[in-house]
């Protein structure tokens, strides 16, 4: 059932209803999705003080621009802000500051804890990546785009998703010491192949 204020918008693949008045819908948009895009913005800067920033500026220019964004895309849109938004601070500052040694925490866990506890030994690997190369790699792999995509995303040619992604990819199995597998690499790679054809 369709409220009498909701808009219908139809296409071959998809139907969008989106009901209430613009400002309610962004409300309901930013209190879903805001979590997921404060993963992304983590992964790409590795701070959480920045990731909450870069949301934050998300949101801000999301809801700025939601007659235009609100009935296709707004989560694209809204990653698409802080992956370039990241790109534009990487460049005003020109380093990253990384966690000291001494402030790893000992590897011991118990089982319930061990996600936990890898899932902090992947942030800390990729706060050690050059910012283009982890960004590549987030989006690439932990947010499972594909290589067009994330050329598209961060503006750069699919060469240099390649090989940003080969070398990022590398630089974390040096850093992990225990191998992120080349065969989940290589199935990615073929998946991208198959959909370029």
């Amino acid at each position: 059932m369709v409220s009498d204020d909701a808009v219908v918008l139809e296409g071959p693949d998809v139907i969008v209803v989106t009901t209430g008045a613009p400002a309610e819908r962004f409300t309901s948009f930013a209190r879903d999705r805001s979590p997921e895009l404060s993963r992304i913005a983590y992964l790409l800067c590795g701070d959480v003080h920045r990731a909450a920033d870069l949301v934050q500026l998300a949101l801000e220019r999301t809801y700025r621009a939601w007659n235009r964004v609100g009935d296709g895309d707004p989560f694209a849109y809204a990653r698409r802000v802080i992956a370039t938004a990241r790109i534009d601070s990487w460049r005003r500052t020109k380093h990253d500051v990384l966690v000291a040694p001494t402030d790893l925490r000992p590897g011991s866990a118990s089982d319930g804890t061990q996600h936990v506890v890898d899932r902090d030994e992947l942030v800390r690997a990729l706060r050690q990546l050059p910012a283009g190369q982890r960004r590549i790699v987030v989006l690439r792999y932990l947010l499972d785009r594909t290589e067009r995509q994330t050329a598209e995303d961060l503006g750069i040619s699919v060469g240099a998703v390649k090989s940003g992604a080969s070398r990022g990819l590398d630089r974390l199995r040096q850093i992990l010491g225990k191998g992120v597998p080349r065969s989940a690499t290589a199935t990615n790679d073929t998946t991208t192949r198959q959909e370029a054809k």
